[in-house]
């Protein structure tokens, strides 16, 4: 079992006035991978409140999956909350994220997001509309439980013969 954080980053979903739909579609879309969400928050795009809830997270679940603040606005500050929390990145998953949203709009370009390491938990940014949240997560859920496995120490083999 993979133990789960989902933090949502909205000015507006944390003040009550937007829905979060897209929290709500990782927590169904984990569900292929036997994780389970012990932790949910809805903060504004600040970025000590998302370091705060990342390093509190990191000693306590296997993965960290945030949404929102991906992007160019100036209240879009999630990538650098990761960035200054994370001892290692992992940059194939945001790529492979970007890759599969280039296939469907060039806007995906555009995307910040970042991935990494911090202590045993992997910290993955997701865009913040359902249907990126739906498009990036379907491109990494597969490798997510093996990431996890390394990241714990797992000493077998990453390639097969």
């Amino acid at each position: 079992m993979i133990t789960v954080a989902v933090l949502t980053l909205s000015d507006k979903g944390s003040k009550g006035e937007r829905d979060d739909t897209s929290g709500l579609l990782i927590q169904e879309m984990l569900n292929s991978i036997d994780a389970k969400v012990l932790h949910y928050d809805i903060l504004p795009d600040e970025k000590d409140l998302i370091k705060e809830k990342l390093i509190k997270y990191t000693g306590d679940v296997d993965l960290i999956l945030t949404t929102g603040g991906t992007g160019l606005s100036p209240r879009d500050v999630t990538p650098e909350a990761t960035l200054e929390v994370i001892d290692r990145q992992v940059p194939g998953i945001a790529e492979a994220m970007r890759l599969e949203g280039l296939k469907k709009t060039s806007r995906a370009m555009l995307s910040r997001a970042v991935a990494g390491v911090k202590g045993k938990s992997l910290i993955i940014n997701l865009p913040g509309s359902p249907k990126a949240v739906r498009e990036g997560l379907a491109a990494i859920l597969d490798v997510i439980p093996h990431a996890i496995e390394k990241i714990k120490g797992d000493p077998s083999e990453c390639a097969s013969s």
